[in-house]
């Protein structure tokens, strides 16, 4: 093997290495599956963490969603829910909803606080939209959120 075709070769390798790790970060940064809920007339593309681990990474270190777009997080049964914003970037504001789909308690959340913010009662989920979502739209508790799947 000539000097050129061993560079070349860790060349190739190093290359390689540095894309594996490309996509590895990306992965582990990327979108979880999203899931098209509803909000009376609003559309909401919001990404499911149904998982302890996907629920306790959550939204952290994203810099940015877009205007209809939330996260979703599925408990799989009634439960006492809080939420916190460690290592999360952006302000958020979180719907506590129970088994039957309905808004029990709207909360907003500042980034990188530590702050508890709990439904008022036993829920299902917590959908975290974009800071003062819910009251632009004039969403408030009571309001049903269609295309959860219900239990």
């Amino acid at each position: 093997m000539t000097k050129f075709s061993t560079i070349a070769m860790q060349l190739l390798g190093a290359a390689s290495l540095a894309l594996i790790s490309t996509v590895t970060q990306a992965q582990t940064q990327g979108k979880l599956p999203v899931k098209q809920l509803s909000a009376g007339i609003y559309v909401i593309q919001a990404e499911v963490a149904a998982s302890p681990a996907e629920r306790e990474q959550g939204l952290m270190s994203r810099t940015k969603m877009g205007s209809n777009e939330g996260m979703i997080f599925d408990f799989g049964a009634p439960a006492k829910v809080c939420m916190w914003m460690k290592n999360t970037l952006i302000p958020l504001s979180v719907a506590f909803i129970d088994q039957e789909g309905k808004i029990v308690n709207i909360e907003d959340m500042l980034p990188e606080t530590l702050d508890s913010h709990c439904g008022n009662r036993n829920v299902n989920y917590a959908l975290e939209m974009n800071l003062g979502w819910f009251k632009q739209k004039n969403i408030k508790p009571g309001t049903k959120i269609e295309g959860l799947p219900l239990k």
